[in-house]
């Protein structure tokens, strides 16, 4: 059984109570709090292994909260699932933009958000493991540090953008489409649109510079060689 702590945090209190029975019913310990101050109080005290996050809530919205998170040396690599009945692209795009992990539109089942939950934290703890320091071009990517060196720059990129540069480096001159990038990096049952990936090399780029990734039109990305 699991032992990992999973915070919920959602202002409506019949479905955090649902969300948490089912959740200590599969060995996961729960925090829950019914908005996002208090979110983020229990985040920061208890420093969860995922948080369940809802995007409508009064005093803090989910993405303010997701956005405070992110800023947090302790928190910012934590994973984030949205699970919220806003599911409008914008609203997505944002979400994913700022480093969740994946996107849940309500109502959903609590068979397919069990699924969910443990095939993200499946993920997080494969990434984990390997202590790999990866050189690509004048880049040192750091795989136990979550950290991207060129030089005596240091480049500290939220998860999925280090992820999709790291699985990027690690194949250089090799075209991989979208959904190749997809199905590696969120998991080929996480449902995440096709944008996504562009806005997460788009932040790449931002920070590093945009000679290392190359766009092959119509096709997908490839890191140089």
């Amino acid at each position: 059984m699991s032992k990992e702590t999973i915070l919920i945090v959602d202002d409506e209190r019949d479905l955090l109570d649902l969300i948490e029975y089912n959740l200590e019913k599969e060995g996961y310990d729960v925090l829950k709090a019914e908005n996002g101050q208090e979110g983020i109080r229990l985040a920061k005290k208890h420093h969860p292994d995922l948080i369940i996050l809802d995007v409508m809530m009064p005093k803090m919205n989910g993405i303010e909260v997701i956005r405070e998170l992110k800023y947090d040396r302790e928190l910012k690599f934590k994973p984030v699932i949205f699970l919220t009945a806003r599911s409008d692209e914008k609203t997505e795009l944002e979400g994913l933009e700022l480093g969740a992990d994946d996107y849940l539109a309500k109502p959903i089942s609590t068979a397919k958000l069990l699924s969910r939950i443990k095939t993200v934290l499946r993920r997080v703890a494969a990434a984990d493991e390997p202590d790999i320091v990866l050189n690509a071009a004048d880049l040192v990517i750091d795989r136990s540090r979550y950290v991207v060196s060129r030089g005596s720059e240091e480049f500290q990129l939220p998860r999925k953008e280090f992820e999709v540069l790291s699985y990027l480096a690690a194949r250089p001159g090799k075209v991989l489409d979208r959904q190749t990038l997809l199905n590696e990096v969120w998991g080929n049952n996480i449902y995440v649109i096709d944008r996504t990936v562009d806005v997460h090399i788009r932040k790449i780029r931002e920070k590093l510079g945009d000679h290392y990734i190359e766009t092959i039109k119509g096709v997908g990305y490839r890191f140089k060689e």
